[in-house]
């Protein structure tokens, strides 16, 4: 199974949206939100709520897919997000998600019995390649006890 679909098979928000994984690598994950009149906002675009859930979901996809392999020891989760929406959205958006930290660095930390934190940049862009939104959210890996 493919981080994509693990998390459209456990995460009832990206099922719901109907949100496609297109890329998962430790290096990027591309997520789309097809253009659905259900999540418009009052002038005709995605909701800001459904952007934010685009935009926190390629974000958690590649968490999953930089640190999926220490699950056994610790658990992801998000610290905080903030978003800024820069451009009217319309149509399908695509959010493109990096982390801001090395892997190996991270797991150093989790290693040394710290509890890591690290950013993930997110854009948000139109089919025209307009930056409509960025977000920046702050996970963690929380070693199980």
């Amino acid at each position: 199974m493919t981080v994509g679909e693990m998390l459209v098979a456990t995460v009832p928000m990206a099922r719901t949206l109907n949100l496609e994984f297109l890329e998962t690598t430790a290096d990027r994950a591309v997520v789309r939100l097809p253009d659905q009149a259900e999540y418009h906002n009052h002038i005709g675009g995605p909701h800001a709520g459904a952007m934010f859930t685009l935009a926190e979901s390629a974000s958690g996809a590649i968490v999953i897919a930089a640190f999926g392999d220490q699950l056994s020891r610790a658990v992801p989760l998000a610290v905080k997000a903030e978003i800024g929406y820069k451009k009217l959205a319309k149509g399908v958006v695509t959010a493109t998600a990096t982390l801001g930290r090395p892997v190996v660095e991270v797991i150093a930390e989790l290693d040394a019995g710290e509890r890591p934190e690290f950013p993930v940049a997110i854009e948000i862009r139109r089919e025209d390649g307009a930056v409509t939104g960025e977000m920046t959210v702050v996970w963690t890996l929380r070693p199980n006890a």
